[in-house]
Protein backbone atom coordinates (compact mmCIF):
# COMPACT_ATOMS: atom_id res chain seq x y z
CA UNK A 1 0.00 0.00 0.00
CA UNK A 2 1.43 3.04 -0.77
CA UNK A 3 2.19 6.25 1.89
CA UNK A 4 1.50 10.04 1.85
CA UNK A 5 3.65 11.61 3.64
CA UNK A 6 2.74 15.02 4.52
CA UNK A 7 5.51 17.80 5.25
CA UNK A 8 4.82 20.00 8.76
CA UNK A 9 1.91 22.44 8.32
CA UNK A 10 1.03 24.60 11.08
CA UNK A 11 -2.72 24.04 11.26
CA UNK A 12 -3.90 20.92 9.35
CA UNK A 13 -0.85 18.62 11.00
CA UNK A 14 2.48 20.49 12.70
CA UNK A 15 4.46 17.38 13.40
CA UNK A 16 3.68 16.14 9.99
CA UNK A 17 2.30 12.54 9.00
CA UNK A 18 2.75 9.78 7.28
CA UNK A 19 -0.25 7.59 6.32
CA UNK A 20 -0.65 4.54 4.15
CA UNK A 21 -3.28 4.94 1.90
CA UNK A 22 -4.95 2.82 -0.45
CA UNK A 23 -4.51 3.06 -4.41
CA UNK A 24 -7.97 4.32 -6.14
CA UNK A 25 -8.86 6.97 -3.78
CA UNK A 26 -7.95 10.95 -3.97
CA UNK A 27 -5.21 12.49 -1.49
CA UNK A 28 -7.61 14.30 0.13
CA UNK A 29 -9.49 11.33 0.80
CA UNK A 30 -6.70 9.91 2.66
CA UNK A 31 -5.65 12.82 4.28
CA UNK A 32 -9.47 13.46 5.83
CA UNK A 33 -9.57 9.39 6.68
CA UNK A 34 -6.71 9.59 8.35
CA UNK A 35 -7.04 12.78 10.61
CA UNK A 36 -5.55 15.62 8.67
CA UNK A 37 -8.87 17.87 7.84
CA UNK A 38 -7.28 19.48 4.39
CA UNK A 39 -10.03 22.23 3.47
CA UNK A 40 -12.07 20.97 0.43
CA UNK A 41 -15.08 23.94 0.80
CA UNK A 42 -16.57 21.78 -2.46
CA UNK A 43 -16.96 18.17 -0.75
CA UNK A 44 -14.31 16.57 -3.12
CA UNK A 45 -15.72 17.99 -6.62
CA UNK A 46 -13.35 19.83 -8.26
CA UNK A 47 -15.28 23.25 -7.96
CA UNK A 48 -12.80 25.13 -5.88
CA UNK A 49 -9.05 25.58 -4.71
CA UNK A 50 -9.13 24.84 -1.23
CA UNK A 51 -7.69 21.18 -1.20
CA UNK A 52 -4.47 23.00 -3.62
CA UNK A 53 -1.51 20.82 -2.34
CA UNK A 54 2.19 20.70 -3.77
CA UNK A 55 3.15 16.89 -4.84
CA UNK A 56 6.45 17.33 -3.77
CA UNK A 57 7.68 13.27 -4.70
CA UNK A 58 5.64 10.76 -6.76
CA UNK A 59 4.01 13.46 -8.82
CA UNK A 60 4.43 11.16 -12.08
CA UNK A 61 2.27 8.22 -10.75
CA UNK A 62 -0.76 10.30 -10.73
CA UNK A 63 -2.99 10.71 -13.30
CA UNK A 64 -2.84 13.82 -14.97
CA UNK A 65 -5.04 16.58 -14.21
CA UNK A 66 -8.10 16.87 -16.35
CA UNK A 67 -8.96 20.19 -17.96
CA UNK A 68 -11.71 21.29 -15.52
CA UNK A 69 -8.79 20.90 -12.63
CA UNK A 70 -6.59 22.62 -14.63
CA UNK A 71 -8.61 25.80 -14.78
CA UNK A 72 -9.14 25.63 -11.14
CA UNK A 73 -5.74 25.18 -10.36
CA UNK A 74 -5.09 28.46 -12.48
CA UNK A 75 -6.79 30.33 -9.47
CA UNK A 76 -5.02 28.43 -6.66
CA UNK A 77 -2.53 30.68 -4.43
CA UNK A 78 0.98 29.88 -5.49
CA UNK A 79 0.55 27.45 -8.24
CA UNK A 80 3.87 25.37 -9.40
CA UNK A 81 4.13 22.87 -11.48
CA UNK A 82 3.69 19.79 -9.04
CA UNK A 83 0.17 21.45 -7.91
CA UNK A 84 -2.21 19.01 -7.93
CA UNK A 85 -6.45 19.60 -6.11
CA UNK A 86 -5.97 16.92 -4.06
CA UNK A 87 -9.56 15.96 -4.55
CA UNK A 88 -8.50 15.08 -7.70
CA UNK A 89 -5.07 13.67 -7.58
CA UNK A 90 -5.97 9.85 -7.14
CA UNK A 91 -3.17 7.53 -5.52
CA UNK A 92 -1.80 4.52 -7.84
CA UNK A 93 1.32 2.78 -7.14
CA UNK A 94 4.22 5.14 -5.44
CA UNK A 95 4.67 6.65 -2.46
CA UNK A 96 3.73 10.66 -2.19
CA UNK A 97 5.43 13.56 -0.64
CA UNK A 98 2.75 16.51 -0.02
CA UNK A 99 2.95 19.62 1.14
CA UNK A 100 -0.02 21.87 2.24
CA UNK A 101 0.27 25.09 1.01
CA UNK A 102 0.90 28.35 3.75
CA UNK A 103 -2.71 30.17 2.10
CA UNK A 104 -6.14 29.30 -0.22
CA UNK A 105 -8.34 31.83 -1.42
CA UNK A 106 -10.70 30.54 0.63
CA UNK A 107 -13.49 32.57 1.98
CA UNK A 108 -14.81 30.34 4.07
CA UNK A 109 -13.34 27.64 6.12
CA UNK A 110 -15.09 24.23 6.79
CA UNK A 111 -13.25 23.84 9.90
CA UNK A 112 -15.61 27.08 10.69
Amino acid sequence: MPKITFLPHKDFCPDGATIDAPQGISICRAALDNGIMLEHACELSCACTTCHVYVKEGYDSLEPPTDDEDDYLDKAWGLSAKSRLSCQAIINNKDLIVEIPKYTINQVSESG
